[in-house]
């Protein structure tokens, strides 16, 4: 399977092209294609430009599969300084042709600065499985946990 990639005006080549920095890697970094330091305060959330658009080429692709381009937080801006994404993981869909951006949110105690080229985010390439949609009159609570949730399993 291949990714086309379309670097856009907003992308400096000189950052280098995405790609796997390691064999076995899982995802590819991504990086704020922005022109002046964007700082990002405690509380604050913000969507960041990464200066690419993409489209998976699925001839190769194995039959019978779907496939996405999730957009994950980068565990050392999670770890040092509390930034990560807001909404968790970001899906990009197969037909999305536009501009990648990370909602970056900013947990941490202090003002977080990104400066042009930072790697902001990482990207991983996924399959999803498509379903067959029914309604039904009801859906079976027919198991061990039946309705159970938020935190219905105890701590310890």
């Amino acid at each position: 399977m291949k990714l086309n990639i379309q670097y856009l005006e907003n992308y400096d080549l000189s950052w280098g092209e995405l790609g796997y920095k390691h064999l076995g890697d899982a995802g590819f970094d991504l990086r704020a294609a922005i022109t002046e330091p964007i700082v990002l305060k405690p509380g604050q959330f913000m969507p960041i430009p990464t200066g690419v658009k993409f489209e998976l080429d699925l001839s190769s692709a194995p039959i019978g599969f779907n496939f996405e381009i999730q957009i994950r937080a980068r565990s050392g801006l999670a770890a040092k300084f509390g930034v990560t994404m807001m909404n968790g993981v970001g899906t990009v869909d197969l037909g999305y042709r536009g501009e990648v951006r990370a909602i970056l949110v900013n947990h941490g105690k202090n003002d977080f600065v990104i400066q042009p080229g930072d790697r902001i985010a990482q990207a991983v390439v996924a399959p999803v499985m498509m379903v067959d949609f029914e309604t039904v009159l009801n859906v079976s609570d027919d198991t061990t946990r039946s309705n159970g949730g938020f935190g219905s399993t105890g701590t310890k």
